[in-house]
């Protein structure tokens, strides 16, 4: 789907009040910043039968399907994970990629496809296998979009991470950012990877129209973060720093 055609599609679905009054069963799982004015509502319900209904002959598994509302900054949960048959939605903290983010301030700027930007991709992914490698229990995707066609070449995949802990949130305003892969808190991760599993739909865009609040970004620390080819600093150390790059 062309640039145009899916802002008529998230407009369409504005319009028709998609983006009014949250589903009952929405329940946020992390904590907000302090001060920070609260993000707009949207109805990830529809926008996950909307993308369902498009990439239908691609999904097998349509019971289930992940959002990430990267109009949101790193601070806010911004991942939904929608249940289809309950019509519930638990949203989640998830990184972005530094690429998208090169002042690090929590806020998603733009997407690339392009091997070696470090970048989020935007577009419908399909959930691949699990599989262990260097970040530990890991979950392929297959980019299903010209914005994302390279997720398999650039090893874009869900997995978890210490910079991804939402603690950071309450001590950094943010999460660390990751080479492009959707990156979890480690507690977290397991229940993303079982729920969502293998031959469902991710859909990832910027869907919330919030204005941009920039923070100040931390200084550099000793820790490297988001890098995709290394173990995670909690598996070596058992100790999960408390800021991150």
């Amino acid at each position: 789907m062309n640039e145009i055609n899916r802002r008529r599609l998230l407009g369409a679905l504005a319009s028709a009040g998609a983006l009014g009054a949250l589903p009952l069963g929405v329940r946020r799982a992390a904590a907000m910043v302090p001060g920070l004015s609260p993000a707009p509502a949207v109805d990830y319900l529809a926008v996950a039968r909307q993308q369902l209904a498009l990439q239908s002959r691609h999904i097998p598994l349509t019971d289930r399907v992940g959002i990430v509302d990267f109009g949101l900054p790193s601070s806010r949960p911004r991942f939904a994970l929608v249940d289809m048959i309950a019509g519930t939605i638990d949203m989640f903290p998830v990184t972005h990629g530094r690429g998208s983010d090169p002042q690090h301030d929590g806020w998603l700027k733009s997407f690339s496809n392009k091997v070696g930007s470090l970048a989020t991709s935007r577009g419908a992914y399909r959930t691949s296998d699990y599989y262990w490698g260097a970040n530990g229990s890991s979950m392929r995707l297959a980019g299903l979009e010209a914005d994302n066609s390279n997720a398999d070449i650039r090893a874009i995949v869900v997995h978890g991470a210490w910079y991804a802990e939402p603690s950071l949130i309450e001590t950094q305003g943010k999460l660390g950012r990751s080479e492009g892969c959707f990156v979890f808190g480690e507690e977290l991760l397991p229940r993303i990877l079982y729920q969502l599993g293998p031959g469902r739909l991710l859909f990832a865009d910027k869907i919330s129209v919030m204005p941009h609040v920039p923070l100040t970004p931390d200084p550099p620390t000793q820790w490297v973060s988001g890098s995709e080819h290394r173990v995670r600093t909690a598996a070596e150390t058992g100790v999960i720093p408390t800021t991150a790059d």
